[in-house]
């Protein structure tokens, strides 16, 4: 086969900032995974575990809802759009006014959700009762203050990355789990499953305002003379709330789809919550690594494309054509690695402690059902962002709710009629889970990529280009378990030893298969690492 042209030395600009992005992304991954690792071994999978992941998720929409998607989606093209016409005056005025309105909308649904956590509960995990739902109400009313300030965080976010300041915003989660390893630790394992959640709930509230007090001296710098205004008057502030309003309402079904998945999750076994719960944590680390990293860095550029409408449209499909590519080079293995080697992640990471090597298999399971779709709901994710920096906050948010529809519908069927029909134990009911959430990500995915061809024109990876890294993560796989048999054979059930090596020779193989076929994506990840190692 022929090589592509091998890519310059330098990585163009949107590259650095996705690579800033996922920088920051890997560090405050890394960091969560440690939190979760040490979760694990002080909770397991039992009760406790339950009760402090149905709780999170509760008032996490109100973070979901105002914070990093919403303000991305309406604040960041304004703001920078401003800036790229020469008006920073009137950009700093438009900071100001969605700060104010952001920290008063926020302080009034924190009250309310505080007040209304005993409905929030019944809605969210009704198959909780007795001390699992006392326990769960307790901490939704800790959790929201600390969820609040999170919201807050998310203003200084958008602020820094309309200056293309991107690895801070990410990394700075990486407190929060210190204090929430901190809180686990100073607490100790014998204190019982549910003080260890409530230890654990205050300790993620620590780390909400640390994240807040980290970013928030730097977002200030980059906005000198903002004071605090509602600036009603102000077209562009009108501008923002009106693209918020959509936005707000396609982040809210969106969200919803992932509280379905927790309200099925309650009606299973107990320990059902805790590994969709596990198992989603590491779903989302290539999610948050390259759909976030990139679709991040690209929102503000693609926002400050100027000039006639085609001339935008040709900007845009310039940048959505190269991070689509980049997307499938990284998410491809990740979707391989999560159904070939799950067990290795999962062990590697969870079963030391409470948690126990059955655990690990329904994690595994879990995540290999999560693979289905991985690759579209990434891909969504980009071009989510494209219709926001277009201008178009509405076409994101009907495809969203269609979505919601699917997750359900698909949520319900595969988690228990299909598991009934196929003969299976109820506790697999979170494979049916995650996998009807992949099958709905691809449908949102194929539905924004039709909707904006129709605006833009052609665009996309190539079908053989994905088939062809799709051919080389099988490979690379392939050669993963010619290191893991023997290993397993030798060492036996411990994932600490079988797990390191097996990853990193998935991870070469696959570098090595792509710079032998010339993938661009591999020879410039190739090139970027040589430089490294010569440095």
């Amino acid at each position: 086969m022929t090589a592509e042209p091998t890519p310059a030395a330098a990585p163009p600009p949107r590259v650095r900032g996705s690579l800033a992005v996922a920088a920051g992304i890997l560090a405050s991954r890394a960091a969560g995974l440690v939190r979760q690792s040490v979760f694990a071994y002080y909770l397991g999978g039992g009760a406790g575990a339950d009760v402090f992941t149905a709780a999170f998720r509760i008032p996490n929409v109100l973070q979901n809802l105002l914070g990093e998607g919403a303000v991305s989606a309406s604040f960041i093209p304004v703001y920078a759009r401003l800036r790229a016409s020469g008006r920073p005056h009137e950009a700093v005025a438009v900071a100001a006014a969605v700060g104010t309105l952001l920290a008063l909308v926020t302080a009034a649904l924190v009250a309310l959700g505080v007040l209304l956590a005993p409905q929030f509960v019944h809605l969210i995990a009704p198959g909780f009762h007795g001390e699992r739902r006392v326990e769960t109400l307790s901490l939704v009313r800790i959790f929201f203050p600390g969820i609040g300030l999170l919201v807050l965080s998310a203003w200084c976010l958008g602020i820094l990355n309309s200056h293309r300041r991107f690895f801070l915003p990410y990394a700075v989660p990486m407190v929060s789990s210190a204090a929430v390893v901190v809180a686990l630790v100073v607490t100790g394992r014998d204190a019982g499953g549910f003080a260890l959640a409530r230890a654990a709930a205050w300790g993620t509230v620590a780390g909400a305002l640390l994240q807040l007090l980290v970013q928030l001296p730097s977002a200030l710098r980059l906005v000198p003379g903002a004071r605090p205004s509602l600036g009603f008057g102000s077209p562009d502030v009108r501008a923002v709330l009106s693209r918020f309003t959509s936005a707000l309402l396609s982040r809210g079904v969106a969200q919803l789809s992932g509280y379905i998945d927790q309200i099925l999750a309650s009606l299973l076994p107990i320990g059902a919550v805790a590994t969709l719960g596990y198992a989603q944590t590491l779903n989302l680390l290539p999610v948050s690594l390259f759909g976030t990293a990139i679709s991040a860095s690209e929102l503000p550029e693609m926002a400050s494309a100027t000039g006639t409408i085609d001339q935008v449209h040709r900007a845009v499909v310039a940048r959505l054509d190269a991070g689509l590519r980049r997307i499938a080079f990284f998410v491809v293995p990740s979707a391989m690695a999560f159904v070939a080697l799950g067990g290795d992640i999962a062990g590697l990471l969870y079963q030391h402690g409470a948690f126990t090597h059955g655990q690990t298999i329904a994690v595994w399971a879990t995540l290999a059902g999560s693979a289905i779709g991985l690759l579209g709901q990434t891909m969504a994710r980009l071009y989510t962002s494209a219709f926001y920096a277009l201008g178009d906050t509405r076409t994101p948010m009907h495809v969203a709710a269609l979505r919601l529809l699917l997750t359900g519908a698909l949520g319900y069927v595969f988690a228990f009629p299909l598991l009934r029909a196929l003969g299976l134990d109820a506790s697999w009911g979170t494979v049916g889970l995650s996998a009807s959430a992949g099958v709905a990500g691809w449908i949102e995915y194929l539905i924004l990529r039709a909707s904006l061809r129709r605006r833009v024109g052609p665009h996309g990876v190539p079908g053989f280009v994905v088939a062809r890294l799709w051919s080389i993560a099988l490979s690379a796989a392939g050669a993963a378990w010619t290191v893991r048999l023997p290993l397993r054979a030798l060492l036996g059930d411990r994932p600490m030893l079988v797990a390191p090596p097996t990853l990193l020779v998935f991870g070469l193989a696959y570098l090595s298969f792509g710079v032998f076929v010339g993938d661009p994506e591999a020879l410039r990840l190739r090139d970027a690492l040589l430089r490294r190692l010569r440095r």
